[in-house]
């Protein structure tokens, strides 16, 4: 696992996140219960904690009820309305949230049973976070928020324990699970290689001049004699940089106008077409015209792809993980308004990450280093590269949460042969990931004592 995606799975998670584990049992050191463990289940059968609540699965010594799978139902139902999610038959939709807990509470037993372990002092920062997340500034001020949920502290930390657990064991099971051959590597640089062969690296700076959708002939005609006069000015010897800040309106004038070095094929063909025959610190000659205005282009680096070197990204997140309590889509809506504060000025990247974001680097103010390709997530890397340098991204998914992601710099690299197959291997392994955990959860469900228990009469 490499040291960037193992700052993605450092775990601080958002206020009640364990709702899919309330109503959990100890877990038993056994994979079937006794007759001793039947008697336990048979007293919680009856000591159920609501009206009309009765277990759905026994699995292993933990508990599926009847109440969660409707309070999870219910999230889903709400998620799809938000979505516009298209959502299959009432029965159809009650078995899979009914299979989505049973395959939690595997996970949750192996978790224990492997020996894996919290201790208070990792789960006491997890707690903190919890309450920056939900914007209360003491532990004090959670526990009231919780009381008035009716989620007894004690128990959300021991529940908070469990999810921690089963995120660690599962990253540790499945990376173990992953073969990556000399053969697969082989192939992927093969590929690699013609790629590059065909496509060139080009780092381009830009002066733009915008002009607004439906901007009548005389605002068009002032918009583009703006340009020209940028374009004369660096013509004329000033610093191309110098004038980017003084005249661009795009996000990147701040850098002077660097978009940074990405392959030709990620870039406009306006770009390319433009600047094709310039050389390494050329200015192209006339003024390019797209749907956002007028640009002035200048080639600041170009590289034929011919060498082992690759492009580094130097970025930073916020990470915001879902949850019981916070769903996906309330994840990404509050980080597009930490984009907007960011954008306006109100707030600092760094200040918001230190304060909200759930990942190891928070501390850091989100910052990640520089990533060489294959580091990150696939989802999380394609997302990346499409952005200019200091473009803030939308709110990107993954596996790991969602992300509000922002490009500081970027850099091109010699990098040697066992490097290069390193980064290959980073890359494979995380391609495979996903089949790999559903090959995993599969055989551990085939391994449980796993009952399911009719509705009572």
């Amino acid at each position: 696992m490499t040291e960037l995606n193992a700052r993605f799975r450092k775990t601080a998670l958002a206020l009640a996140a364990m709702v899919a584990f309330m109503g959990a049992g100890e877990a038993s050191a056994q994979t079937r219960p006794t007759a001793t463990d039947r008697a336990a289940t048979r007293a919680a059968d009856r000591a159920t904690s609501r009206p009309g609540d009765y277990i759905v699965a026994i699995v292993n010594q933990e508990l599926v009820t009847a109440v969660e799978v409707e309070l999870r139902t219910k999230r889903v139902r709400e998620e799809a309305a938000r979505t516009g999610q298209r959502l299959p038959s009432d029965d159809v939709l009650r078995q899979q949230v009914v299979d989505a807990l049973v395959e939690e509470r595997v996970i949750l037993t192996f978790s224990r049973e492997s020996g894996a372990r919290v201790d208070d002092a990792e789960l006491d920062r997890a707690v903190q976070t919890v309450a920056a997340q939900n914007q209360l500034t003491t532990i004090d001020q959670l526990r009231e928020r919780l009381r008035s949920e009716g989620i007894d502290f004690a128990r959300f930390r021991s529940n908070l324990s469990d999810q921690m657990l089963v995120e660690r064991t599962r990253e540790r099971e499945v990376y173990q699970r992953i073969r990556v051959t000399d053969a697969d590597i082989d192939k992927l640089l093969d590929e690699q290689r013609a790629a590059a062969s065909s496509d060139i690296a080009l780092n381009i700076a830009q002066i733009l001049v915008t002009v607004p959708e439906g901007a009548s002939d005389a605002v068009v005609a002032e918009r583009r004699a703006r340009a020209e006069a940028a374009l004369a000015r660096v013509q004329g010897g000033e610093a191309f940089d110098a004038v980017a800040r003084d005249v661009s309106e795009d996000s990147n004038r701040q850098r002077g106008g660097e978009i940074g070095a990405r392959p030709a094929s990620r870039l406009p063909d306006l770009f390319v077409e433009a600047t094709r025959t310039l050389k390494e610190g050329e200015i192209a000659p006339a003024l390019a015209r797209s749907g956002a205005g007028f640009h002035v282009l200048k080639v600041v680096a170009r590289e034929d792809g011919s060498g082992p070197r690759v492009t580094q990204t130097h970025a930073r997140h916020i990470l915001l993980r879902p949850s019981a309590q916070m769903s996906a889509e309330q994840a990404q809506a509050r980080l597009a308004q930490y984009r907007l504060q960011i954008e306006s000025g109100a707030r600092k990247f760094e200040d918001l990450a230190r304060q909200f974001s759930e990942d190891g680097s928070a501390s850091q103010g989100g910052d990640l280093g520089w990533a060489s390709p294959g580091v990150m997530v696939p989802e999380f890397e394609d997302a990346m590269n499409r952005l200019p340098i200091g473009g803030l991204s939308e709110p990107v998914a993954s596996r790991f949460g969602v992300h509000l992601l922002q490009v500081l710099e970027r850099r091109q690299i010699s990098v040697d042969p066992k490097q290069l197959r390193e980064q290959a291997r980073n890359t494979l392994r995380e391609q495979k990931f996903d089949a790999a955990y559903n090959e995993w959860v599969r055989e551990l469900r085939a391994r449980a004592y796993i009952e399911m228990r009719d509705p009572p009469l």
